[in-house]
């Protein structure tokens, strides 16, 4: 929030909560007594019930305890109807996946279900969803990830969608959690990177129990992972298979996060992809068609111990600003999440331990997960929704008839390669416990600071509205290109690195517009753009505390 009767804003401490109190001290003409008695507002506060984002997810328990059941579903924010607010498709296991239009007006948030009026019918099995222009008319489509026939959607500009999956030659069957879009060739078109993960079937489950010896959901390995799939897009409405001719088919795993960047910094979009138990996998761009897979010899496939762990969630991003891309994945409860540090080259160094993040995270199995920039100040932080896959033995003494709850964490990114656990200070939300799968990053109000959606594997969906990013200055950017690069130069010569993009987290679609924060900065910065292409472009004086369309050719 901004304070316009106030001369001038207060820097950031060190604690967001104090700033209330800093700036009502400032602007003067209050008592102390009323300071004493004034309580800042949570920094985030979950909005779903009163906005219309009216969502429960539905997991099918049977009883028998079905691996799938666990395992969904993920959530996508894109703006489906261009009309400059994000709308919100939440992905059901059970029944029909919902589409809520965002109805924001004057600040206020309201959602309306056009399911129905989309057109988007989805199936029993449906995982996660990943949004890309596939079709380069200007408007986002959805691809839907299934334990069956996965699903493309192309949107048809009039806030419609129709069902492409058979004619696209992109309707898999498996079992696929999370997808990417992404323009490994560089050609202006989006290709498809789709993340499979077990052979499994109602049919060939497994029983396994717990160390108590009560019933439980198995582990992965019982099962045999599925080989992944590479989609070139033939710019025609169609996709080919080039998982074999990209080289990908020699080497696959339990794949359930993906993220794609330029790793190594040579202007190619390159795959990460993070493997449930099995070594995580860095496929690298080779710039001819085909990747080599450099996961082990990069050091960004197992812990620093050389263990492989249960990786759900990845994102990467520049947590530290040296201009390359940095990695980060949720893991099971105990193990710690995996933090890997890149050199600028594609080798990477992993750094749980030291930066503090695998002590602080080891409470909780994670799922969705990003860097995004919380409070403005220019690093990013980490937002991870947790939830367990086994049985959390004191709930199930209590009979919790979903013994698997943990709560959120928010951590925010002190500087220096150190982190630090905020979620006590985050608010209400932060201290309720659920079993977190897919979340979803993008400023769904348009004030400028990042919101967050959860969708909740057997609860009710959440809408995380973040009321502490714009109290300090920022400038949002719409470049229209996934894996366009940018370099924010503030004022006082440091720069900011960011990158547009839909994917990471886990089963779910980001905001793709970039947000990047100023912190105190009050001038309006330079911004230069990387773009897929191979081109580079700079903008000065990009207005602060607005949202700012660059089109590649357009500067001058």
């Amino acid at each position: 929030m901004f304070f316009p009767s106030c001369p001038s804003r207060p820097s950031c401490p060190s604690r967001l909560s104090c700033l209330f109190f800093l700036f009502l001290a400032a602007c003067g003409g209050r008592s102390q007594a009323t300071l004493a008695t004034q309580t800042p507002p949570d920094w985030f506060s979950d909005r779903a019930e009163q906005s219309g984002l009216a969502f429960t997810h539905v997991n099918g328990m049977s009883g028998k305890f079905y691996y799938a059941e666990i395992i969904g579903s993920g959530v996508a924010l894109f703006d489906a109807d261009n009309d400059g607010d994000l709308d919100v498709f939440l992905v059901q296991y059970r029944g029909q996946g919902r589409l809520f239009r965002n109805d924001l007006h004057d600040g206020k948030l309201s959602f309306t279900d056009v399911t129905e009026k989309s057109g988007i019918v989805t199936r029993d099995g449906a995982m996660g969803v990943a949004a890309g222009d596939y079709n380069n008319d200007g408007c986002i489509d959805l691809y839907f990830t299934y334990l069956g026939t996965n699903q493309l959607y192309r949107n048809n500009c009039d806030g419609t969608f129709t069902d492409v999956s058979k004619q696209s030659r992109t309707d898999e069957t498996g079992w696929a959690v999370s997808a990417a879009w992404v323009d490994y060739d560089r050609d202006g078109w989006l290709d498809l990177f789709v993340g499979n993960y077990l052979r499994w079937s109602e049919a060939a489950s497994t029983p396994c129990h717990a160390a108590s010896g009560r019933p439980d959901y198995c582990s992965p390995n019982v099962y045999q992972p599925l080989p992944s799939r590479l989609y070139h897009n033939n710019r025609d409405g169609t996709f080919t298979d080039v998982t074999a001719a990209s080289g990908m088919a020699t080497e696959f795993g339990p794949a359930l996060g993906v993220s794609t960047a330029d790793f190594n910094n040579d202007g190619w979009a390159d795959i990460y992809v993070a493997n449930d138990g099995q070594p995580n996998q860095l496929w690298i761009n080779r710039r001819n068609g085909t990747f080599t897979n450099t996961g082990l010899q990069s050091g960004a496939a197992l812990s620093a111990s050389g263990k492989a762990k249960g990786s759900m969630g990845v994102d990467a991003g520049d947590f530290d600003d040296d201009g390359d891309e940095d990695l980060f994945m949720t893991e099971l409860t105990g193990e710690g999440s995996n933090f890997f540090v890149n050199d600028g080259t594609g080798a990477f160094e992993e750094r749980g331990v030291p930066s503090g993040l695998a002590r602080m995270t080891s409470a909780g199995t994670g799922f969705g997960a990003a860097w995004f920039d919380f409070d403005n100040d220019g690093r990013l932080d980490l937002l991870t929704v947790n939830g367990a896959v086994q049985a959390i033995e004191a709930l199930a003494r209590v009979r919790d008839p979903f013994p698997l709850r943990q709560r959120m964490q928010l951590i925010r990114n002190s500087g220096g390669g150190r982190f630090e656990n905020v979620t006590d200070e985050a608010g209400a939300v932060f201290r309720l416990s659920d079993v977190g799968r897919g979340a979803a990053f993008g400023d769904i109000d348009n004030d400028g600071d990042i919101d967050v959606v959860v969708n909740d594997n057997n609860g009710k969906a959440r809408l995380l509205i973040n009321s502490v990013g714009t109290r300090n200055h920022w400038i949002g950017l719409k470049v229209g290109k996934l894996g366009a690069r940018i370099q924010v130069t503030r004022d006082d010569g440091v720069s900011i690195w960011r990158r547009a993009r839909s994917d990471g987290s886990y089963a779910s679609a980001n905001d793709p517009r970039v947000l990047a924060g100023l912190g105190t900065s009050t001038r309006p910065p330079r911004v230069r753009v990387l773009w897929p292409d191979g081109a580079t472009e700079t903008w000065d004086s990009v207005p602060l505390d607005t949202y700012t369309t660059l089109r590649e050719g357009s500067s001058r």
